[in-house]
């Protein structure tokens, strides 16, 4: 099936979906702005403050275990002026979308499992992007949002495709062996990682975020071949060795070929990356309290 005719069914699909969550406004009002290089600090915090339950958010996370600040930060302007404009769009994005799967008609242990996965994919793409030294520089919140989200065409097939996700499920259950994106191809017609980017699409994330996502799988096959989906497939599979438990080994896979030599990762030290993410997950309980599993 060529790309063309998997995105329009995909975008079809997506659009049929009734009550599929956005992000806030405040989050698209600062995307507008954040790359006016003339734009303050100030003037983010005053966007800021017209959601005075995403400006509580943003200090939480900015005083959290996640920057190690020495101080603690008490306003949103000097949030900005510590952390960035762009950390500050991200945690915006991670507090947001967080926050759009909250709720009580979603399956609690699924969620949890979902959204465990997806943060220590996040603190893992962060890391990387600060350990790594490769010739593909990324900035490690952009990792992190990028991991954060990677795995959202899932939360969209379990929580808003209910019929199909049954039908990956059965699948699922009788093949053990091949990738989960394999199998929702041969069953459904297309993936999680195209339901995410077309998602990404509509909320009109940053291009290269879209990439990542849709592309997390096949990071070759990303357009303008863009470093981020490069550190999400390998975070993703990193957070997976590091975390899976017995049950859930089988579903590790493999890395791509050629991935760890685009980005100089060295083979033998995949497993100090994996102990450095155990270490780094501790800082996740802000993040898990925002979902409601911490």
């Amino acid at each position: 099936m060529a790309i063309a005719t998997i995105d329009n069914r995909v975008r079809q699909v997506i659009s049929n979906i009734r009550n599929l969550p956005t992000p806030p406004i405040v989050f698209h009002q600062i995307q507008k702005v954040i790359n006016d290089p003339h734009v303050s600090a100030a003037q983010i915090a005053g966007i800021l403050s017209e959601d005075p339950a995403m400006s509580v958010k943003v200090l939480k996370l900015t005083n959290s275990a996640f920057y190690g600040l020495t101080r603690e930060v008490e306003s949103v302007k000097q949030a900005v002026v510590v952390v960035g404009m762009e950390a500050i769009k991200n945690l915006i994005l991670s507090a947001s979308v967080l926050d759009m799967f909250k709720g009580d008609e979603f399956d609690q242990e699924y969620q949890e499992k979902f959204w465990r996965h997806s943060l220590a994919v996040g603190f893992c793409a962060r890391l990387l992007a600060r350990k790594v030294r490769s010739r593909a520089v990324i900035d490690p919140d952009a990792g992190f949002s990028a991991g954060l989200l990677h795995d959202v065409g899932k939360n969209i097939l379990c929580c808003f495709l209910r019929k199909e996700y049954e039908i990956f499920s059965e699948a699922r259950a009788k093949d053990r062996e091949s990738p989960t994106h394999e199998i929702e191809e041969q069953v459904l017609g297309y993936n999680h990682a195209q339901l995410g980017a077309v998602l990404a699409e509509q909320w009109k994330l940053p291009e290269r975020l879209m990439q990542a996502i849709g592309y997390h799988h096949h990071p070759q096959l990303s357009e303008n071949d863009d470093a981020l989906a490069f550190y999400v497939h390998v975070a993703n599979h990193l957070a997976k060795v590091t975390f899976y438990e017995n049950e859930d080994r089988y579903l590790i896979g493999h890395l791509g070929a050629g991935v760890l030599d685009y980005l100089q990762i060295e083979e033998a030290d995949m497993q100090a990356h994996c102990e450095a993410l155990r270490e780094e997950y501790l800082k996740a309980e802000t993040f898990m309290k925002m979902v409601g599993i911490a």
